[in-house]
């Protein structure tokens, strides 16, 4: 199984870049990990919120592939503590989807074709966090999961 994280915008903060790629080369360790980019829509005073999140779900969509196991990173999806993440994790990888990914939608959310093509969703927090920042804790998380998994001493209950 490979993981895929799809996020809507680059990461303009050096810092949290330098963090991220630390996890996902610590993550690469034990699964195959990518992020994917989806560009930002430019000219956009002219849109509407939802015009908004229906372009990017469009550039989403592309992104997307047969048998892919999709979850919907929202502050309205479920919320897991980091063992009930890794075991969820480990469920998920057993049971053999080519490709679980993972999706940061837009500054305005999902477009409604992104809601249906979803499997799950899940919220890191309740709280509004930057985009950058759900980046750098996600890839964190997946970290810390697959440490949980392999017994190796980095979480602590």
């Amino acid at each position: 199984m490979k993981g895929v994280l799809i996020v809507v915008g680059k990461t303009t903060d050096k810092r949290f870049e330098t963090i991220i790629q630390e996890y996902i080369e610590r993550i690469r360790h034990y699964i195959p990990f990518t992020i994917e980019v989806i560009p930002e829509l430019k000219n956009t005073k002219g849109l509407s919120q939802d015009e908004q999140k229906k372009r990017e779900g469009e550039q989403i969509l592309k992104s997307l592939q047969a048998g892919d196991y999709i979850v919907l990173l929202d502050e309205h999806g479920s919320e897991r503590n980091s063992m009930d993440f890794a075991s969820w994790m480990q469920k998920k990888m057993a049971a053999g989807p080519k490709r679980l990914v993972f999706i940061v939608g837009g500054p305005y959310g999902f477009s409604d074709a992104i809601h249906q093509k979803g499997n799950e969703e899940i919220s890191l927090s309740r709280m509004t966090l930057s985009h950058q920042m759900i980046r750098m804790f996600f890839v964190e998380q997946i970290y810390r999961a697959m440490t949980i998994l392999n017994g190796e001493p980095y979480h602590h209950e």
